[in-house]
């Protein structure tokens, strides 16, 4: 997941160590970089973020350009003097409005476009909205679309691998457009399946059926289904709920949930709670 920023603060050198494409030829690139920070003293949390600078000039004389991207993997013990941490990138092109030109994302781009060995700057970490319960009786509601499933990668290392105690009940609900799923998915050949315990963790991919749809109407659409179960976790006193994303994650799932508890206001007195009750947090981006 990404998002522009323009406070950079402290910068540290970083090398990529692998860069794997993970979505088919034929759909959308998205790529898993893995970064190692050669500042020993670099730390972070799971669900924080990175800035990733890419050399100018730039539009608007501009030297630097900054693009934010959530880390996808939890904390590890430095290696070789290194901090190890994992991005997931899609490549960006963006139109012109007035021209009807496209145009390369600069950040992704050039992301994608480096190979292994290369060197680069990235400035942060940033703090994030998220904040993983300590108690591990918690249950986990996380919702994404795209690149926003990148924390809940994180989130899942952390509980099942890390710790590996966690009793609550852990649910993803992912929407999508292209093979991006195939990462987070329930088989044998998937990403999470080194970390999730699978008498509590359980992952729901909903791509879209349609060639136009959306990564929001893929995820409404499979979240209809799932709908019964989330509401009844979340009417427990000890579920956190988790969106990362673009800005419609949020109207989508408000939608779904409205509709199940029967109407809007039920729904919004309910999400009310929880927010006031610290358990409702959103990493959303235009």
């Amino acid at each position: 997941m990404s998002q522009d920023i323009t406070y950079i603060g402290p910068t540290a050198p970083a090398v990529i160590k692998a860069s794997q494409r993970i979505t088919p030829e034929t759909t959308d690139e998205v790529r898993h970089i893995t970064l190692e920070v050669l500042d020993p003293a670099f730390q972070f949390v799971e669900g924080q973020s990175i800035g990733v600078l890419v050399p100018g000039p730039h539009e608007f004389g501009n030297a630097m350009h900054l693009r934010r991207y959530s880390i996808a993997n939890a904390r590890n013990v430095p290696i070789g003097g290194g901090v190890h941490l994992d991005i997931l990138v899609r490549r960006c092109f963006y139109l012109d409005e007035i021209s009807g030109e496209q145009y390369p994302g600069v950040a992704s781009n050039y992301l994608c476009d480096a190979k292994s060995g290369d060197k680069l700057t990235i400035s942060g970490p940033y703090l994030s909205p998220f904040r993983m319960p300590l108690d591990n009786r918690a249950n986990l509601l996380m919702i994404g679309t795209g690149t926003g499933i990148a924390p809940f990668r994180a989130f899942a290392q952390l509980i099942y691998e890390r710790r590996g105690d966690w009793k609550g009940q852990v649910r993803l609900y992912y929407g999508g457009h292209s093979g991006l799923d195939l990462m987070y998915a329930n088989d044998e050949s998937s990403d999470l399946t080194h970390y999730y315990d699978e008498k509590t963790f359980q992952a729901f991919r909903a791509l879209g059926t349609r060639p136009l749809m959306s990564s929001s109407q893929a995820l409404e659409q499979g979240l209809t289904e799932r709908a019964a179960e989330a509401l009844r976790l979340m009417r427990e006193s000890n579920t956190h709920v988790f969106l990362s994303g673009l800005s419609k994650v949020t109207q989508a799932f408000d939608r779904v949930m409205a509709k199940q508890a029967g109407s809007e206001a039920e729904w919004k007195q309910l999400k009310q709670r929880l927010i006031e009750e610290g358990r409702w947090s959103e990493l959303i981006y235009d």
